[in-house]
């Protein structure tokens, strides 16, 4: 059995950032990261506009998941914390439909 806890996760990244000395080499700055993870999101982009198979998307969303643990090791904060965090802000919110889609945000005026 595969080990699925986050701390396991974590702890999976971070012995790859270990692995290969991103402290050290630069594959730990910030303004590095976001460049991976938006070369990412084209991914995961291409992927859904040109119809490419399930198991891809699932590899580039793996890719900006390992990438967004990375960056909360990076930027030494707690991810799990912070997305429960998250969580109990955003299901205070309420949606509206915006454009025929459904929209959650902290709506204004």
């Amino acid at each position: 059995m595969k080990p699925d806890s986050y701390d396991d996760m974590l702890a999976a990244v971070q012995a790859f950032h270990d692995k290969h000395d991103f402290k050290n080499t630069g594959g730990e700055d910030l303004a590095y990261r976001i460049a991976l993870m938006a070369e990412e999101l084209g991914e995961i982009s291409a992927c859904v506009t040109k119809g490419k198979n399930k198991q891809d998307l699932a590899e580039e969303v793996a890719d900006l998941f390992i990438l967004l643990i990375g960056t909360a090791i990076s930027a030494d904060f707690d991810l799990k914390e912070a997305f429960w965090m998250k969580m109990e802000k955003i299901m205070k919110r309420e949606s509206k439909m915006v454009n025929g889609r459904i929209r959650v945000s902290e709506f204004r005026g």
